[in-house]
């Protein structure tokens, strides 16, 4: 449970933490700031192999962000640690294979409820098939490609805004009962 000291920890996975992943996360990061939550919520990224670890986030997936006045200077690949399923409330699977990925590693019942996919908070894509809800890799593509992708998350941020700050507002009102 979250108290007022401990944040709401959010982490979007995909396989190399280059591309889908870091963009969700600079996102998400900047939608919360927005709407007066970064305060309370910290957003970070890891990937489901090691592959990329160490390097930074695709010139293409920048190059998207940037656009949208989003910095990624300092991100740093990384590869997703087991006790990040006890360290946070919400995990942000990009594609199907992340998902499946992450399901079968989790430890306990707790760990799989917190597993969700991106664009399942998109309004059109939310009850779809998981395999619907998937975010294609733009690593083979060109800056189109990544462009969907932005837009992808994009258009999932509302419902998932609208989703932490209802669970950082239960939070704190748990924490509160619990004094």
């Amino acid at each position: 449970m979250n108290s007022t000291s401990s944040p709401y920890r959010v982490i979007a996975v995909c396989t190399g933490n280059i591309c889908r992943s870091p963009m969700a996360e600079h996102m998400l990061r900047a939608a919360l700031e927005r709407e007066g939550l970064d305060g309370v919520v910290t957003v970070d990224s890891a990937g489901t192999t090691g592959y990329e670890a160490g390097r930074p986030i695709d010139p293409r997936a920048a190059r998207r962000l940037a656009i949208t006045q989003l910095a990624t200077d300092f991100h740093v690949a990384r590869e997703w640690e087991h006790g990040w399923f006890r360290d946070r409330d919400l995990i942000l699977a990009l594609d199907i294979d992340h998902y499946a990925w992450l399901s079968q590693a989790a430890p306990d019942r707790e760990s799989l409820e917190k597993i969700r996919m991106l664009r399942s908070f998109d309004p059109a894509m939310a009850g779809r098939d998981l395999l619907d809800q998937g975010i294609e890799d733009p690593w083979y593509g060109g800056h189109a490609d990544f462009d969907a992708v932005w837009h992808q998350i994009h258009t999932a941020m509302p419902g998932l805004v609208d989703y932490i700050r209802a669970a950082v507002a239960s939070s704190a009102h748990l924490a509160r009962q619990a004094l």
